[in-house]
């Protein structure tokens, strides 16, 4: 049977470290809104559908979009990423295939990384995968930590790392590819027990055989690079 690509891009957050009234994701990157950028991506991967899920402000990134051959799901509360994707659990129920989740707010993230994880993800078999990166300040990010074989063992974001999980500077780039089915079963298992009492995506890897996870590492650190204030956004723009 063939299997369905289907992109999730989570555009729902205000960001309130912007320190400005429209959504985060409407701010711009080389004269083009930051979603447009992802969602210009998004199509080169010849998806059977994109899905943004929006949220503050709703209206002005539909409005932004209306060029986007793309549905919508509204997040009405901003309860964290896993909340966010559970949003699009009735447009995707009747799809065999995997969902990429993307971030409205990492604007640079290239065709060539999206489509290493898609294949590895497939050619491994894996119910889900993600994209990692080493960075020398590693403040802000969700750390991934290993087993003693070197393999997956789990997510721990930064307000809740201890010393030594600070320590580590391999980071989770919050892109990840899952087999659909597999990811709304595991989605009802995650919970908000955390400092940000948010129901994170990354959480669902705690509910999957680490043998069915699969992470690439890219060496261009730059390309994921997420936006959560002015000065990363010109930083971006450079």
């Amino acid at each position: 049977m063939n299997e369905k690509l289907v992109i999730a891009i989570l555009a729902a957050g205000k960001g309130t470290r912007m320190n400005s009234e429209i959504p985060k994701v409407l701010h711009e990157v080389n004269g083009k809104s930051m979603i447009q950028h992802v969602i210009n991506t998004a199509y080169k991967l010849s998806p059977f559908k994109i899905i943004s899920i929006v949220g503050f402000k709703k209206e002005l990134v539909m409005e932004n979009l209306t060029n986007f051959d793309i549905e919508y799901v509204i997040q009405k509360t901003q309860k964290g990423t896993g909340h966010a994707v559970e949003q699009c659990r009735d447009k995707t129920k009747d799809i065999n295939g995997n969902i990429l989740v993307l971030s409205g707010d990492v604007p640079l993230i290239s065709k060539k990384t999206l489509s290493s994880l898609i294949n590895v993800h497939c050619r491994n078999n894996s119910e889900a995968s993600l994209i990692s990166a080493k960075l020398a300040n590693p403040f802000g990010y969700g750390r991934i930590t290993r087993n003693s074989k070197g393999n997956f063992k789990g997510i721990i974001e930064h307000k809740d790392a201890n010393e030594n999980e600070l320590l580590i500077n391999e980071i989770n780039a919050g892109i990840y590819i899952f087999n659909i089915r597999t990811l709304f079963e595991k989605l009802t298992l995650i919970n908000n027990d955390n400092k940000q009492n948010e129901y994170y995506i990354g959480d669902v890897l705690n509910f999957i055989d680490s043998n069915k996870i699969s992470i690439i590492k890219t060496s261009n650190s730059k390309e994921i690079l997420g936006v959560n204030n002015l000065e990363q956004l010109n930083e971006i723009n450079e």
